[in-house]
């Protein structure tokens, strides 16, 4: 029997069961060198079911009345690496692109995790439209990170990403059991909507068009079969002259897309 504290070994055909789950759930595909990582993070999930080969833990996703268990899978595979004004050059090149709009804005985090992005894109539409009228939609295929995402709550050490002021304009710091902690402002919370939404499956019919979308830092995971049909959807809700963010190792510039270039993760649409 395997080790307690090694995880048993996950062989080329349950590892392919595991990447096709993941694929079809996300769109994500895993490599074929993440093998060894697939079992040490699954195998968590083994010990807990008392379960000792991944034989038998498929055995069981296969045969789970909810999807519960798959979510876990999903959770511990996907990475969802997220904190505010990530990429900050992103965040300094809107904040001057929307000083120069004549409208309140809309703004879409098309996979928002855990809502620093969401919240990032917000202080800075409130920065350069003060006035009522602008809104972020925050959006995930995760559940449970958008429900984290909704409540608008951190580690105050997360505020270090933050511009000079900005702290005491869009959050309250936390005293008492909350000390350490802050969250979101009021005024920000009413301006942000958040909806369950898994981009390789159809996007709802009332999503609307929007002024700024960023879809960063998922492309590169995508399979390539879900690649350009999530982007060709994407394009669609962008409004023309609408900027389309995606992360600054991610490369869109081999797609037949109706976008110019604005900078090497900042595209404009036609």
């Amino acid at each position: 029997m395997p080790s307690r504290s090694r995880p048993p070994l996950l062989d080329q055909a349950n590892y392919q069961q595991i990447r096709l789950l993941v694929e079809q759930a996300s769109g994500v595909h895993l490599a074929d060198d993440r093998r060894a990582v697939v079992a040490a993070r699954l195998h968590k999930r083994l010990k807990l079911h008392q379960l000792s080969d991944f034989d038998a833990y498929l055995a069981l996703l296969s045969n789970a009345q909810d999807d519960s268990e798959y979510r876990h899978v999903l959770g511990l595979l996907v990475p969802r690496d997220s904190y505010f004004f990530r990429e900050h050059r992103h965040f300094e090149f809107l904040n001057h692109w929307l000083a120069e709009l004549a409208h309140p804005p809309r703004l879409w985090s098309a996979a928002c995790a855990s809502g620093e992005e969401a919240w990032s894109l917000a202080m800075v539409a409130a920065e350069q439209h003060p006035s009522a009228g602008w809104q972020v939609l925050a959006s995930d295929r995760d559940a449970a990170l958008l429900e984290q995402a909704r409540a608008g709550i951190y580690d105050v050490s997360q505020a270090r990403y933050f511009p000079e002021g900005w702290l005491s304009r869009h959050c309250l710091c936390g005293v008492g059991e909350m000390a350490g902690r802050l969250r979101i402002a009021p005024a920000l919370r009413a301006q942000v909507m958040f909806e369950t939404i898994n981009l390789i499956e159809p996007f709802p019919a009332h999503l609307g068009r929007f002024d700024v979308i960023l879809l960063r830092n998922l492309l590169s995971s995508f399979a390539p079969r879900y690649k350009l049909d999530v982007l060709q959807r994407v394009v669609e809700h962008l409004t023309p002259g609408g900027l389309l963010m995606i992360g600054h190792s991610e490369s869109i510039h081999d797609l037949d897309l109706p976008l110019r270039p604005l900078l090497p993760s900042v595209f404009a649409r036609l």
